[in-house]
């Protein structure tokens, strides 16, 4: 034990949580309303309907991503999930990951196109990242069951901050990834900077923004089962009891459950950044309107260069 100093960060940590309770709890509780209310809308939008008719659309969904084997492998998952009387839980665990990993995609890919765009915003977001990738993940419950209280509300949020992280950074490494010499070309072609990141760097940064929403949509699962301990519905709260009980066949079936669910979505999330199955077409429409303007660009700049007498620097335009 320190008996020479102890420095009272916990303390000034604690005082600054009540501050903010007392001082914007009416910004708190019209956010608890919110995102209460999506959360019971999408529950009841995957309880409402009979099991045979989720199923029948999970299947469908799993053709389109990536074709009848994939379709198969799904129908067999979620009848093994349904026999194991999960069907319930792992709807309100889908429908709570959805919520989550929706707010944490609608934050994070903005913040890292900022950070791609702008080196300041890059660099005080990333030790924010780093604080929030290292923290443990049941730090995350204490804040928002203050500011929240006990139900969904506070694992969502809690679920938002864990998966935020890897959905700003692969956004901004794919925005820097794209060739310099692509945007250099659209921007002597005369193209406004929203078109360039529109048409450009968008549709070519797609594959490593769409691996980080992959791994936003995971890592909200596996907090939301955590985030069972505050209140939230879900296959976490069958995992809990099997802890509290010991109850080893409960904590497997509960957790085979989050396994499959798991692998649904991995796959299916998936599918849009490599273009399996009949997400191809929209990735390649993307891609065919990133590469129409990296042709235009291009074109525009050989046209100038061959106006002023300067050898073009830039391959010819694709067609």
């Amino acid at each position: 034990m320190n008996d020479f100093f102890r420095l009272p960060l916990g303390r000034w940590v604690e005082d600054g949580v009540d501050y903010i309770t007392v001082t914007f709890g009416v910004f708190f509780d019209i956010v608890k309303i919110i995102i209460a209310t999506v959360s019971d809308g999408m529950n009841l939008l995957f309880t409402s309907p009979p099991f045979w008719v989720m199923l029948v659309i999970f299947a469908l969904v799993a053709f389109v991503a990536r074709g009848w084997l994939f379709s198969i492998g799904t129908t067999v998952s979620f009848l093994l999930i349904l026999s194991l009387d999960q069907w319930e839980n792992a709807m309100d665990t889908l429908a709570l990951v959805l919520v989550a990993a929706g707010i944490a995609v609608i934050i994070s890919v903005p913040l890292g196109i900022l950070a791609a765009k702008y080196q300041t915003v890059s660099t005080i977001v990333k030790p924010i990242l780093d604080f929030l990738q290292t923290m443990p993940a049941f730090v995350y419950l204490v804040p928002a069951l203050i500011l929240f209280r006990i139900g969904d509300v506070p694992g969502i949020v809690a679920t938002v901050l864990f998966a935020l992280a890897p959905g700003v950074r692969l956004t901004e490494l794919g925005i820097r990834g794209v060739d310099k010499e692509v945007v250099e070309a659209g921007q002597a072609f005369g193209s406004s900077p929203g078109r360039i990141l529109r048409q450009i760097q968008l549709p070519l940064a797609l594959p490593s923004i769409m691996a980080g929403i992959n791994q936003v949509i995971m890592l909200s699962l596996s907090m939301v089962v955590i985030a069972s301990m505050v209140g939230a519905g879900g296959l976490g709260k069958p995992v809990i009891q099997s802890l509290s009980r010991a109850d080893v066949s409960l904590g497997f079936e509960a957790g085979l459950s989050v396994v499959l669910l798991a692998i649904f979505l991995d796959r299916l999330t998936a599918s849009f950044g490599t273009g399996k199955g009949y997400f191809r077409f929209i990735m390649e429409s993307f891609a065919v309107r990133g590469r129409s303007a990296e042709g235009e660009s291009a074109e525009a700049a050989n046209t100038t260069s061959a106006a002023r007498n300067e050898p073009a620097e830039l391959t010819p335009p694709v067609r």
